[in-house]
């Protein structure tokens, strides 16, 4: 069996700068191993053992609104609204009668089911969130709100207050600007590269509020190169495994240079600078480490187990909750306790990472694999009403300008 795709009908609203039929290809390499038709003639040429996924041109999409429809053969998705075929994935042999139903009046063939968004799974595991698929129709008076969905929808739910709370509408702006300009995710993150390093430099340096700018202005950049990856349907591996890569390498980095401009530290709580160091870079290791363990225990990440863990994830000793504390000593004058606050909360916050995987663990002995409390968002928005209004998604990502 192969999966074969085609868009039908055309669409001239661009989003971010991006045409339909566009997305909607760049969307299926995503997607995986689905070939694109040149157009419906093409369908006499499969085989009865062939699948197609039909895209009407008309609507909006996200990749795993594809890929949730794909897990369901011979069946045909609508908008929850209006009722309307919008997508359908059959057999090659039903392919141009649900074509034809698609794009006219004309019923659906018998015996496919119809769904909607909202009966697809709506936990985002990657972006650890919970909000149905994205599938809407696409007119021209409606471009900002649909721009607004897919920047929201590009948008982590469960993640650090700064990336949460500060960074949504300002990266909105990046992410713009970039997409009319046509610069790449990639060289969103090389700039934000040459800002992490520049960073290391003033902070050696001892000019902690240059070298604060810049490292500010790098983890806006973080927010802005994902968002626009997503919007513009321009994630790829490497760009995935470079912009993680340089986010989990030198966080720890900026904190060493930043103690060996300390010339007049004096020791605190009889912490040596060299103490301080092996607080941090252990903190932080065993930290990722308890992260990656509980990967283990089921499909749940240790930030969105329970309520209380994405609570936690807002100040979690992280880069930006730590370059709070940084920024707010060089405001006090008094940098050493910026390194000082980073060490203690880094090894706090590690010691409850790992309370949590020793938690996490008696539970999946007792009960089996662990799964998020937003997997199920009905239950999740009764039982923790306030959570789920917070971290199903992140609210002011969806704003339009």
């Amino acid at each position: 069996m192969t999966d074969f795709a085609l868009v039908a009908g055309q669409s001239e609203v661009r989003l971010w700068s991006l045409d339909a039929h566009e997305r909607i290809r760049r969307q299926l390499k995503q997607a995986g191993k689905v070939t694109l038709l040149d157009g419906p003639t093409a369908l006499q040429s499969l085989s009865a053992t062939d699948r197609i996924l039909i895209l009407r041109a008309d609507y909006l999409y996200e990749v795993r609104t594809l890929n949730a429809l794909m897990e369901r053969p011979n069946t045909v998705l609508a908008h929850a609204d209006q009722k309307l075929a919008a997508a359908a994935y059959v057999d090659a042999p039903l392919a141009a009668d649900t074509l034809q139903a698609l794009t006219s009046d004309q019923p659906l063939p018998e015996n496919l089911e119809q769904t909607t968004p909202d009966a697809l799974d709506a936990f985002d595991h990657q972006l650890r969130k919970a909000k149905a698929p994205l599938l809407e129709p696409v007119t021209e008076d409606r471009r900002k709100a649909l721009e607004s969905l897919l920047y929201g929808s590009a948008y982590k739910g469960i993640t650090d207050l700064v990336t949460k709370f500060v960074w949504p509408r300002p990266a909105r702006h990046g992410v713009r600007v970039c997409a009319r300009l046509g610069i790449t995710p990639n060289a969103v993150t090389s700039i934000g590269f040459l800002l992490m390093v520049w960073a290391c430099y003033l902070f050696a340096e001892g000019q902690f509020a240059l070298g604060l700018a810049a490292g500010w202005f790098m983890t806006y950049l973080d927010t802005v190169d994902g968002k626009l990856a997503r919007v513009t349907v321009r994630s790829s591996r490497f760009g995935h495994l470079f912009d993680h890569g340089m986010d989990v390498i030198h966080p720890p980095f900026w904190y060493v240079f930043w103690g060996t401009s300390l010339v007049t530290y004096q020791p605190v709580w009889g912490l040596e600078l060299a103490d301080l160091y092996w607080l941090i870079i252990a903190g932080y290791v065993l930290g990722r480490l308890a992260e990656a363990l509980f990967h283990l225990l089921g499909d749940a990440s240790i930030f969105s187990w329970r309520p209380f863990d994405a609570y936690f994830r807002l100040v979690t000793a992280r880069r930006n909750p730590c370059m709070i504390l940084l920024t707010l000593s060089v405001l006090a004058g008094r940098p050493d306790w910026g390194l000082v606050g980073v060490a203690i909360w880094t090894a706090g916050t590690t010691a409850m990472l790992f309370l949590r995987l020793l938690q996490g663990t008696l539970v999946r002995l007792r009960q089996g694999p662990l799964h998020s409390w937003l997997a199920d968002p009905q239950a999740a928005s009764g039982n923790y009403p306030n959570a789920y209004r917070l971290f199903s998604g992140t609210q002011s990502a969806y704003a339009a300008d």
